[in-house]
């Protein structure tokens, strides 16, 4: 069955209340979480063991025209797993949140306000608990949130349908509360280096596969995805001294900058602040698809964004599928958020 075919039965489980959809036979999926978790045991130490905290402003400096009033901030949240707080750097700067909240303030020409209630070790049933906390306070209600979840939902062995059903109910409230919400997927955790051949084909496959339906899911309910997997997955493979951390099993500072470097087009462009033309461009293989092919390529190819295109058609819903260029982050120390 191809990647189009399992993530569109799965978001349609998700969507329908459907039981869990096996990504691959139950005995083999075992192993492989079996694998990924001895894994991490055996490599989980060594870094930090708390993320360091990131919240606050960013690009304080910018003022608006003179004799005006200072420009109203732009409201950032950042959800999801270790992956989204920034486990494994020592640094606020380092984190993933920081990186985007400064490349974001650079952008915009504006003072960025980040809170971050990502949690390690969350899985997708967590996305309730932290959307809840970001809007309980009326006076706070974000522009925009990114969220990076799913490599816990995997070797907890969580079903796919349910992973993508919490989710998408994140994004639906998030989106009903007038925030854009950009979504980086399942990580590849075949990139994890005590996980060998077989296996490490295996976990690449069901990372995919679960990557791909959380962008059905996301695109559906009016948010926008980036994948990571495959972005991180060579590099990671190719450098795995310089872009994974002292544990051996969260990215370090430079493997985070990557990450964001590919989420902030889409970050930025969310806010309809990114430079570039919105429509395809066939030059870099752009162009719109039926959102489950959309979803399966996106999977396979890193820092490739999927947003919804147009209604519903004989095929299904239909998406467009950008690769947008990337662009470095240099990123300070964050500023206390204002009271």
């Amino acid at each position: 069955m191809s990647r189009a075919r399992v993530a569109r039965r799965i978001a349609a489980g998700a969507a329908y209340g459907g039981g869990g959809i096996g990504l691959l036979g139950a005995a083999t999926v075992g192993v492989v979480l079996a694998e990924v978790q001895l894994a991490k045991r055996n490599v989980g130490n060594g870094g930090p063991a708390d993320p360091p905290r990131a919240d606050g402003r960013y690009g304080g400096p910018f003022v608006g025209p003179a004799g005006s009033d200072s420009p109203e901030p732009v409201r950032f949240a950042m959800l999801g797993d270790s992956t989204a707080a920034g486990q494994g750097v020592h640094r606020a700067r380092q984190t993933p949140a920081a990186l985007l909240a400064s490349g974001l303030a650079a952008v915009a020409e504006l003072p960025v306000d980040l809170r971050n209630v990502a949690l390690p070790g969350a899985q997708s049933d967590d996305l309730d608990r932290q959307v809840t906390l970001i809007l309980s306070d009326p006076e706070w209600v974000p522009d925009v949130c990114v969220v990076m979840i799913g490599a816990n939902d995997v070797t907890h062995r969580m079903p796919p349908t349910r992973s993508v059903r919490h989710l998408s109910a994140a994004v639906r409230r998030l989106r009903t509360a007038g925030a854009e919400v950009v979504v980086g997927t399942c990580p590849d955790l075949g990139t994890v280096e005590n996980v060998y051949q077989p296996l490490r084909w295996m976990a690449r496959r069901v990372s995919r596969q679960l990557a791909a339906a959380q962008t059905i899911g996301v695109v559906e309910q009016g948010g926008r995805t980036v994948s990571l997997g495959d972005l991180l997955g060579p590099e990671f493979a190719a450098h795995p001294r310089e872009l994974f951390g002292p544990d051996r099993y969260h990215p370090s500072a430079e493997g985070y900058a990557t990450a964001a470097m590919a989420v902030l087009p889409t970050l930025c462009a969310a806010l309809g602040l990114w430079p570039e033309e919105e429509r395809p461009d066939v030059s870099r293989r752009e162009g719109f698809l039926p959102v489950a092919r959309a979803a399966a390529q996106a999977a396979s190819e890193g820092g490739t964004e999927v947003t919804a295109a147009m209604p519903t058609g004989p095929r299904g819903p239909w998406a467009l599928l950008k690769r947008r260029r990337r662009r470095r982050i240099h990123t300070p120390e964050p500023s206390p958020l204002p009271h």
